[in-house]
């Protein structure tokens, strides 16, 4: 009986033992994390929470510390991570971590140690950042990168015809830019740089279709009695003409060709310079007709039309009207349609 005592109470204190012993190591093992625990695939198994921090502080902080580049073939960008206000919360992973490996009871934890089973649990480490400053930086990369397209014109005055060239204009793809710098500001591959894309802006108005729009421009300086033909925005002929006398002059400005007609009658204006003539219509084979060979109106009865008076050429010696030789008149008939431009200086 007494032999039964001793060997019950020895186990008893086996086992008083033995959980003593469990739970003591368990007790020393409160800030050391458990074998197979990551944080954002960073290995801190079987580390002590100071240790734990070190690592975690060269993993994950330092790699965030770099600043982001923004960078294209034109300007690079960047972005600190004081000015994007980054942090990323290394207690609250230990913790966690810790948290993690403390799960179960000391027996389940011990039996855990003792057989080396690993806890396979990955901590998402905390990143909090300004989405202002994110903002921002798109905001900058976009007012210098940005560009206006310039669609094709023409300026039109007394020394001819200057041309403005279409230019093709650039916008960034601002939210694609935005979308990168959200997910690698927080990403822990050390990946620092983002390409900031731009896309093409085609201009309204090109060139070609500048061209198509005035195929045919005319320039008339007063003071040098000259016409100059433009074809395709460039200078192709210039005639000699004679312009309105004085008291008559051929009014200044821009106009456009009204109409165009082959040997036409003339409606004689019902003025005083025109005489007995006044208010007729002169048929194209009369000699009083003054219109030659073709016209060209211009405005409120000016034009341009040849005239067998080749001695006026070169002179003020018209109504008004834009006087060329014949042959010359005939040639520029042709190349010039209704709607035309026409910039009498």
């Amino acid at each position: 009986m007494r032999a039964r005592k001793v060997i019950i109470a020895s186990v008893l204190s086996a086992v008083v033992a033995g959980l003593a012993a469990i739970l003591g190591y368990d007790a020393t093992q409160g800030d050391r994390i458990a074998a197979g625990v990551t944080v954002d695939g960073v290995d801190i198994g079987e580390l002590h929470a100071g240790a734990a921090r070190v690592k975690l502080r060269e993993r994950l902080l330092e790699p965030l510390q770099r600043p982001m580049v923004v960078r294209h073939p034109e300007r690079t960008f960047r972005l600190t991570a004081e000015q994007a206000r980054l942090r990323v919360d290394v207690e609250d992973s230990v913790q966690r971590a810790l948290a993690a490996s403390r799960a179960g009871d000391p027996f389940s934890r011990t039996w855990r140690d003792l057989t080396g089973k690993r806890l396979d649990h990955d901590v998402d480490a905390r990143v909090s950042y300004s989405r202002a400053s994110v903002d921002r930086l798109v905001a900058r990369v976009g007012d210098r990168l940005d560009r206006d397209a310039v669609d094709a014109d023409i300026d039109i005055d007394a020394s001819g015809v200057d041309v403005r060239r279409a230019k093709a204009g650039r916008r960034l793809d601002a939210r694609r830019l935005e979308r990168q710098l959200h997910r690698r500001l927080i990403d822990f591959d050390g990946r620092r740089t983002v390409t900031a894309r731009t896309a093409t802006v085609a201009p309204k108005v090109t060139d070609d279709e500048l061209e198509r729009r005035y195929p045919a421009v005319l320039v008339v300086d007063r003071q040098s009695f000259t016409l100059t033909l433009y074809k395709k925005l460039e200078e192709a002929k210039r005639y000699q003409v004679a312009v309105g006398k004085v008291g008559m002059e051929t009014p200044r400005g821009l106009y456009q060709i009204q109409n165009k007609a082959v040997n036409p009658a003339w409606h004689v204006p019902d003025s005083d310079w025109a005489g007995d003539l006044a208010g007729k219509v002169i048929e194209p084979d009369d000699p009083k007709n003054p219109i030659k060979a073709r016209w060209m109106g211009i405005y409120d009865g000016a034009g341009i039309h040849g005239t067998d008076a080749d001695e006026s050429i070169g002179s003020a010696a018209s109504h008004g009207c834009i006087r060329m030789r014949i042959p010359e008149v005939i040639e520029l008939y042709d190349e010039v349609p209704v709607s035309a431009p026409v910039y009498i200086a």
